[in-house]
């Protein structure tokens, strides 16, 4: 049989060109919302990994100004990363100091660089759709969980610590239960208000009005938020909300003040192993994360684009290298962002560049403003766009696809929620491989009687490719002809036969002789057995 060449993408060819200008009345209000969004998270992240607090915004202020341009993703958000926290807790704990933590980051970012142009980035095409969707969908009941106990004002948890088993030594369950038993009174009245907003904000009825689909709903709930906490503050004083309970930037009056609070490597931990070690782990398991994480957005990219992983790799291997050099921790395409991004309604990287400025410029001028931004608010924002990406549709939309769609899709999600992400995922990946195994085990030949030639007769005809993973269905089905049977072992459509196959097929004319079968064998090589 001919061989047919499969055309392969040009890396010559160039995507259409995009004119920015055109989107940015959408992609301006995405940037802003999802600044909202990613300002506490980089400050939580910063707390949860033992780093200096400005460490986790000057991450998202170099994946937004920085690595929106380098990367092909137009919707992608890239910034300090949830699942790279314990990983910088211990490579703290085995370096000793946060400047070695640094050298280590560039060099991680040195490996993405590596991994890039070796074009290591297909790795990423290997995940099946039904694990993507669980991470998604695993990520949106998290989000959900985690933000209730903010939503009620126990702020004592860490923004993002998204793990199961938490920092603090609660898990994500028992933490909501000691939420409840101390609800703060003015955090819950502020974010239920801006919940109900944000709501109504998306609701069919209210959309209809032009002014509304100007404004993003996340903008309005912050303004309001601190509106409510002040009118709190005259009319209930003991309801307002105090430090605690509210956004935490530090202050920066000047440039000098800036470059005062920065970190920089120590190149001197070059010379130790352990640092190498540190690298290698943050460079693979980040990769790994960003790879996930655009896949994840396009899937979810309303226009359908497709990044290209291996230009994604160099661009956070660029975004790492940058940040570690000025104080920033390691950096990934994460998922909540770039979420939050699409249901605002970003169109291009221009929304994740935007919100890239406004860390920027919320340091050096914003501070005071932004720190009277009540969490609860913001948690209400991240409620919905955690229902967002665990509808109770996609749950029924992949059950309608059957137990081998749906199977790794629950597994993904149950093992997130447990665990973390990366093992989650891995659970999920399991899962889906042994269904592909399973269909790949029963599409290795065709099997059936021939009562047109002889009622006697079993014509068993080997698909394109047979493998060794097909060796057991094809021993079982040989085994189970019944005595006295014309066999037909037809091999004329197969490409490729494995020799673990041939030499069962060997075996099994050996055999057929003292079984009274009468087996006819075409196409397929004899191969010599071990012991004959």
């Amino acid at each position: 049989m001919p061989k047919v060449a499969l055309a392969t993408p040009s890396t010559d060819l160039k995507a259409p060109a995009i004119n920015y200008l055109s989107t940015i009345s959408k992609d301006a209000p995405a940037g802003l919302v999802v600044f909202l969004v990613a300002l506490p998270l980089c400050l939580g992240i910063s707390l949860a990994s033992g780093a200096p607090l400005l460490a986790g915004v000057i991450t998202g202020i170099v994946g937004g100004i920085l690595v929106s341009w380098l990367s092909g993703s137009q919707l992608s958000v890239s910034g300090p990363a949830a699942g790279l926290t314990a990983i910088i807790v211990s490579a703290l704990s085995t370096l000793g100091s946060f400047e070695a933590v640094l050298t280590a980051t560039v060099l991680a970012g040195i490996l993405q660089l590596v991994l890039g142009f070796a074009k290591a980035g297909i790795i990423g095409m290997y995940f099946p759709s039904s694990v993507i969707r669980g991470m998604l969908a695993a990520i949106g009941l998290i989000l959900i969980l985690k933000q209730i106990p903010h939503f009620l004002g126990a702020d004592s948890d860490y923004f993002e610590d998204m793990n199961f088993l938490q920092f603090n030594g609660e898990n994500t369950f028992s933490a909501i239960g000691a939420a409840w038993r101390s609800i703060q009174p003015g955090s819950a009245i502020i974010g239920a208000v801006s919940l109900f907003i944000l709501v109504a904000w998306d609701s069919k009825f209210v959309r209809r009005l032009s002014f509304v689909r100007l404004v993003p709903g996340a903008l309005v709930v912050v303004t309001l938020s601190i509106i409510m906490n002040k009118l709190l503050g005259l009319a209930a004083p003991s309801l307002q909300l105090q430090f605690e309970h509210l956004v935490k930037l530090p202050t920066i009056s000047s440039f000098s003040d800036l470059v005062a609070e920065l970190n920089f490597p120590d190149w001197s931990f070059l010379t130790r192993g352990s640092t190498y070690v540190v690298a290698f782990t943050i460079g693979i398991v980040a990769s790994l994360e960003t790879l996930l994480s655009v896949e994840a957005v396009d899937k979810l990219d309303p226009h359908k684009r497709h990044t290209p992983q291996n230009r994604e790799l160099l661009a956070q291997g660029v975004g790492n290298v940058v940040s570690g050099l000025i104080g920033g921790l390691p950096l990934t395409a994460v998922i909540v962002r770039s979420s939050a991004n699409i249901n605002a309604g970003g169109q291009t990287k221009v929304s994740a560049f935007i919100h890239g400025l406004l860390l920027l410029g919320s340091l050096l001028f914003l501070a005071g403003f932004l720190n009277q931004i009540p969490l609860s608010a913001l948690a209400a924002i991240l409620l919905i766009v955690g229902f967002k990406l665990t509808k109770p549709a996609l749950y029924s939309s992949q059950w309608r696809l059957g137990w081998p769609q749906f199977l790794p899709f629950v597994v993904t999600v149950v093992a997130i929620l447990f665990t973390d992400l990366l093992k989650g995922v891995c659970f999920g990946l399991a899962v889906g491989i042994f269904y592909i195994l399973k269909a790949n085990l029963e599409s290795a030949y065709y099997f059936h009687d021939e009562p047109s030639q002889d009622t006697n007769t079993v014509h068993i005809k080997l698909s394109e490719q047979v493998t060794f993973l097909n060796k057991a269905s094809i021993v079982t089905t040989l085994d189970q002809i019944p005595y006295g049977k014309h066999v037909i072992l037809d091999g004329s459509d197969s490409e490729y036969i494995d020799y673990d196959v041939l030499e069962a097929i060997q075996n099994f004319r050996i055999t057929a002789a003292e079984r009274d079968i009468n087996l006819e064998v075409r196409n397929i090589t004899e191969v010599p057995i071990l012991g004959h």
